[in-house]
């Protein structure tokens, strides 16, 4: 493993790479300029009842490839990831990539379609937990699993999971992504703010486990990231003094895709290893105002 190329050898699992104007697709692409193998996961349909529309897949696909070291592998699987049985085969799918996997970042989500209070129903909040919040954490147990030794027993609150310790080194990396929940208001998107607040809420407990597989988790707040809900043409809101507030904050821009993406490209090296069980916002002090 070169400087150069950290990520030689490894693999890498991002779901939620359907859109080139995606974080997940610059977090595919940094990954794959770090040297790592890629395996993309995108489910379409959702993009195509949102006002940015879908993506061409096959540009998608291309871009990505396009940043691939010499010898790295691609591969791409398209799943519904609110059906529970669907997660197994993503996992799958990607581990048969190279036959191991390393990496996974699960940066899908389900936007859209969100509410007040009082728009709230049992159909609403079971479709944004189910995508946003129960798909992660199942991805997450599969991905443990690769490592994890076999065992009937079952496990009992506060036992401990059994690993082979200690590591010279991180055997993994899972990222979660969460919002601007943990900082304040967002209104009108309670849905989308429940389910995503319930991944930084237990990612200390998760991380505190996969670590004793040797599993390095973080999770992601990437503040207000244009991925296209924030041009006129495109959006799903009212842009009412958005460029004013823009002009007015430090760096005079929102976020862009490749901002967390540079970050989670880091925290995957072996440099990044240290940082165990964080909820790191990257959001140019966004939040402190």
């Amino acid at each position: 493993m070169s400087a150069h190329l950290p990520l030689h050898g490894k693999t890498a699992l991002v779901t939620g790479v359907s859109r080139r104007r995606g974080i997940g697709f610059a977090v595919a692409t940094k990954l794959a300029s770090l040297g790592a193998n890629v395996v993309i996961h995108h489910h379409r349909p959702h993009d195509l009842d949102l006002p940015w529309g879908g993506d061409d897949l096959d540009a998608v696909r291309a871009g990505v490839r396009e940043h691939l070291t010499e010898g790295a592998r691609f591969a791409d699987v398209a799943a519904d990831l609110s059906i529970a049985t669907a997660i197994p085969e993503v996992v799958q799918a990607a581990t048969a990539l190279t036959g191991r996997l390393d990496i996974l970042v699960c940066n899908h989500a389900k936007s859209g379609d969100d509410g007040s209070i009082l728009d709230m129903t049992p159909e609403r909040l079971d479709a944004f937990w189910d995508v946003n919040t129960r798909a992660t954490l199942l991805l997450t147990a599969e991905f443990a699993r690769l490592r994890a030794p076999r065992t009937d027993e079952p496990r009992r609150p506060g036992d401990r999971v059994a690993g082979n310790g200690p590591y010279p080194e991180a055997q993994g990396h899972v990222f979660w992504m969460t919002s601007g929940q943990i900082h304040g208001a967002m209104v009108g998107e309670v849905a989308y703010a429940a389910s995503k607040a319930a991944l930084a809420g237990v990612t200390a407990t998760v991380a505190a486990e996969l670590l004793e597989l040797g599993l390095v988790l973080n999770t992601i707040n990437p503040g207000p990231v244009n991925t296209g809900y924030m041009d006129p043409e495109t959006t799903d809101r009212s842009l009412d003094d958005l460029d004013e507030y823009i002009s007015s904050t430090p760096f005079g821009r929102v976020g862009a895709p490749a901002d967390p993406a540079e970050l989670i490209g880091w925290l995957a090296t072996s440099a990044g290893s240290w940082v165990v069980g964080q909820v790191l916002t990257s959001d140019g002090g966004f939040s402190l105002r």
